[in-house]
This record gives structure tokens, C-alpha cells and sequence, in this order.
């Protein structure tokens, strides 16, 4: 397996955790410096992935490199590479912002941690409440500090298993900016999501279910996989779902609350001016109609309802 210029590359994976497939034979490359989105519901085999990637688990097939070393049989030389903040990252309450990132530059055998502690607390905007006890911390600042414990020993590339899941909107912006930051000082970042908005702002993401990749790409490239024109409407309930599901060139119909988005196929103007001309013919005559860029929510569902409709043919 050819890693050069990448920083963890995952060939067929699997990881079973008794009779269940955790992992399906996942295969995904992250390049150096980027930021690499992994992105799926509950379930999907993320942070069973991400605990590959640092040693914490062993495949049971496959082949994974993560900075060109084996996670397990190079798992000290790993260790002072990477970065890992996981969900259940432990903060210790009764220790102060200072003596927090203290102890994990100890963890770490940084010794001359100074410098970088009071850098990553001026870029989280920590450095005002240094003092104060990580236990008296909102969740925003906490993951704030996670983060700069986590960085506290320079790694090269660090792995974030869901790091804003639970976090108010506004900290959550402020994460993504600090980020962007890091980032930009050549820091290749993968982290796992739940959250389809999120990958919008990743370099590339792949789109993860059931240990499987269904799409890897650029979030721009994976909403060209819906071909078609795409509208959206106002739905009322799976009535009205069912009512455009029978109009003349609708390939798809998604419900998403209180609104569908449309997929037609075949000649997009023509299909569009017959569309709403067949729709006005309909009890949703008097509902808004307009045409919308793909989501990468839009994105996933067709992947997964492409693969499942092979499955069925090949069965």
C-alpha cells in the first residue's frame, strides 16, 4: 500500500465486535494536511475507525497505516505523533485550566511546555480563566480545552471523534474556527461527525454506513452525484409525499420535516416547466416551489437508497 504524501490510509478493513460487522471492509485514504471528514449516523463504525487509527483496537482484516506506521506495532512512536480527543475525553475537575494542560504535556513528555500552553490558550481564548477549575467550565470552553490539551505535544496529525456533539451552536463555530487555524499551521485534522453540515467544511469527507464508505470526495463533487434537477416543497405529511411521488418525471422524493426535496430526471427545463404545470393540477396546486442546490444529507439518502436497490438486484 503506496502512503506516501498520505497521513492514514485504511485498505478493506474490518472489526467485528462478536457477531457484529462494526467495520465492513472500509477502505480510505487522508492526505497530509488536510481536513478529512467522517461523516455518519450512530452506528456507522466512526469511532470504532478512529480507535483503529490510534492502536486502541486490532483489525480483524485489512491493512491500516496512519503517518506510515503500523498503529499497533509502532503504537509509542504513534502516540507522540498524533493527537486524539475522543467523546469521553476526561478533563480532571479539580485541576485548573493551567494544571490540566500541565499534566498531558507530562503524559506526553513535553517538558518545556510553556511556550505552546500559553499559545494554545490565547487561541482559545482561555487565557483569561486560566486559573479557574476545569469542573466551573461551560461545555463550550471545556472542549475548548480538551482541544488544547490534546495539542499541547505539537502532533502532526490529530483525530476528533465527534468533538462538537452536544455543544451550543455558538461554541460550536468558535471549535470550527479554531479548526481552521490549526490547519492552516500544516495540521492534518480527521474528525468524526454526525452532523451533514459540518462536512461543508472539510477538505474532503467520506460518507460512512454500516462500516462502509458509501462516497468519498469534495462535498462540492459528491452533490454532483445527484443527477437531475432538485426542488423543493412544502409537505404537509406523506400524503403529499405520495402525491408528487406520481407526477410525470419525479425520480425522487425526500421528506425532510416539514419540507420534500424533488428529484426529476430527463430534460431538466422541459421536466421542470411539466412538473409544476402537472402540479398545479393537484390538491398542492397553491404550494412554493423552488429549486435548491443538492445537500449532502440529499446526497447520502441517494448513495444509500443506490446501494440498497443493488443489494436487492444482486439477491
Amino acid at each position: 500500500m503506496n502512503t506516501e504524501g498520505t497521513a492514514i490510509a485504511f485498505h478493506a478493513v474490518v472489526k467485528r465486535y462478536g457477531a457484529a460487522e462494526a467495520l465492513a471492509g472500509l477502505s480510505l485514504e487522508v492526505r497530509t494536511g488536510e481536513m478529512f471528514g467522517v461523516i455518519g449516523p450512530d452506528g456507522a463504525g466512526k469511532t470504532t475507525a478512529i480507535r483503529l487509527m490510534c492502536g486502541l483496537l486490532h483489525p480483524d482484516a485489512g491493512e491500516i497505516r496512519v503517518l506510515g506506521l503500523n498503529p499497533l506495532a509502532d503504537h509509542r512512536q504513534l502516540t507522540e505523533r498524533v493527537g486524539y480527543l475522543s467523546q469521553r475525553f476526561s478533563l480532571y475537575g479539580d485541576l485548573t485550566i493551567d494544571e490540566n494542560i500541565a499534566f498531558f504535556a507530562e503524559v506526553h513528555g513535553v517538558r518545556d511546555y510553556a511556550r505552546r500552553r500559553d499559545q494554545l490558550l490565547s487561541m482559545t481564548q482561555l487565557t483569561p480563566f486560566r486559573s479557574r477549575l476545569a469542573d466551573r467550565l461551560s461545555g463550550g470552553m471545556k472542549q475548548k480545552l480538551a482541544l488544547a490539551c490534546t495539542l499541547v505535544h505539537e502532533p502532526a496529525l490529530i483525530l476528533l471523534d465527534e468533538p462538537t456533539t452536544g455543544v451550543d451552536p455558538v461554541s460550536r463555530r468558535e471549535f470550527w474556527k479554531l479548526l481552521s487555524e490549526f490547519l492552516a499551521q500544516g495540521i492534518t485534522i480527521l474528525m468524526s461527525t454526525p452532523y451533514l453540515d459540518e462536512a461543508e467544511r472539510c477538505t474532503r469527507v467520506a460518507l460512512v454506513h454500516e462500516g462502509r464508505a458509501l462516497a468519498i470526495d469534495e462535498p462540492a463533487r459528491l452533490r454532483t452525484l445527484i443527477r437531475g434537477r432538485m426542488l423543493e416543497i412544502v409537505a404537509h405529511g406523506r400524503e403529499d409525499a405520495d402525491i408528487v411521488r406520481r407526477l410525470p418525471g419525479v425520480a425522487d422524493v425526500q421528506v425532510f420535516g416539514e419540507r420534500m426535496h424533488v428529484t426529476l430526471g430527463g430534460d431538466q427545463q422541459a421536466m421542470e416547466e411539466r412538473f409544476t404545470r402537472e402540479l398545479k393540477a393537484t390538491p398542492l396546486a397553491g404550494v412554493s416551489v423552488r429549486r435548491i442546490q443538492p445537500s449532502l444529507e440529499d446526497v447520502f439518502i441517494a448513495q444509500l437508497s443506490a446501494e440498497r436497490e443493488e443489494s436487492r438486484a444482486e439477491s
